[in-house]
């Protein structure tokens, strides 16, 4: 079966490089900078066809957050699988992102093996893995800082008081990529 894909990132060398390689999958692939410019085509997806659409949108778009086009999108699409792509992981945005209906939550840099991987491995689980390793006290602290900046909206001077540190340090903290485990 062929799958259908909608690439959502700013990001133009990923964005064609996972196209081409999806479609090198035998996986129908169109790609946008701006989830504005994919509604169109998602929407016109959703009436020609029954099977799903899988939707790969980036978090952390030029302009925007694609924590807020989750909804827009869903709406566009009912039947689509909305999968968000990030580089910057954090349990705070996956949970948001999961009430707001995204139907996953996947670390970048990814390829195209591991999202087709991913999502037959979807498929066929029904029992859930749990990782009996504790996260480091480095990802620990990278989580709680994305929590706290998460509940402040973003505002840098504000997560710095609630966390007691100085603003300039908490930014090169988030300069960081974070730690995987």
């Amino acid at each position: 079966m062929i799958q259908t894909f909608v690439i959502i990132d700013d990001d133009l060398l990923f964005r064609e490089t996972l196209a081409r390689s999806l479609s090198n999958k035998n996986c129908d692939v169109t790609h946008f900078a701006a989830p504005n410019c994919a509604i169109e085509t998602i929407t016109n997806y959703a009436d020609s066809n029954d099977k799903p659409l899988i939707i790969l949108l980036d978090l952390k778009l030029e302009a925007d957050s694609g924590l807020l086009w989750i909804e827009r999108l869903r709406d566009a699409n009912q039947n689509s699988q909305i999968i968000l792509l990030t580089g910057y992981a954090s349990i705070a945005t996956a949970v948001e992102a999961i009430k707001l209906g995204a139907n996953d939550y996947l670390p970048k840099p990814i390829t195209a093996r591991e999202i087709l991987t991913h999502l037959s491995q979807k498929s066929a689980e029904t029992e859930v893995i749990v990782n009996e390793n504790p996260m480091s006290v480095q990802r620990l602290e990278w989580e709680h800082i994305q929590k706290v900046l998460n509940d402040n909206e973003g505002n840098i001077s504000a997560t710095a008081r609630a966390l007691g540190m100085h603003r300039r340090t908490l930014q090169r903290k988030l300069l960081k990529k974070p730690v995987r485990s």
